[in-house]
């Protein structure tokens, strides 16, 4: 990846990971009827469950990278519509996190919650096949990533968990201009993806 391109990955990443999921609000809600016993328990779920699915985007990428590399073009096209569509309902979102605590949340309710996640799997894949892949599609540079991109989504999962009752009321009562600062990162990361290098 370009020197150029890596605040647009952290971006990226800062975006995709602090914004409202299925793991944020599981670890947010866990955190709130349980405690951080419980919701800690479910985290380790929550993290290897990630860990499984950036590997599986690692071999995924790499195996079909021949393939893809021919279409990374429209990939990257493709990867800023899902950005400025995530841009516009960040935006247009009014109301507070939904979702619900698990009854009994540990480890393999957080590992199902990220084995299932689309967020995730989305996340995965477009920052390998837009940010790696058209630039160097080896196999060491995908996996370097793949093993950097675990620790993005389970450290904001740590945030919402510990931040628990003060994030929440803090994200209701700013909610706009927490959207719109997230909004125009997520638009400024679909723009860089499809500007020439």
């Amino acid at each position: 990846m370009p020197v150029s391109l890596i605040p647009s990955f952290l971006i990226y990443c800062y975006v995709g990971a602090i914004t409202p999921g299925p793991a944020n609000l599981c670890s947010l809600a866990t955190a709130l009827r349980y405690g951080r016993g419980p919701a800690l328990r479910q985290w380790r779920g929550l993290f290897t469950g990630f860990f499984l699915v950036s590997m599986t985007s690692v071999l995924a990428t790499y195996f079909l990278g021949a393939v893809l590399n021919q279409y990374t073009g429209f990939l990257s096209w493709v990867g800023a519509a899902y950005l400025l569509w995530m841009a516009f309902n960040t935006l247009r979102s009014s109301s507070g996190p939904e979702g619900q605590a698990p009854e009994a949340p540990g480890f393999w309710s957080g590992l199902l919650v990220n084995l299932t996640n689309v967020k995730v799997m989305i996340f995965c894949l477009m920052a390998l096949s837009s940010y790696v892949l058209p630039f160097d599609g080896s196999f060491w540079s995908l996996l370097a990533v793949g093993l950097f991109l675990p620790f993005t989504g389970p450290l904001a999962n740590l945030v919402w968990l510990f931040a628990g009752a003060a994030l929440q009321t803090l994200f209701l009562n700013h909610r706009r201009a927490v959207d719109a600062g997230c909004a125009a990162a997520l638009a400024l990361c679909a723009v860089s993806l499809v500007l020439p290098h």
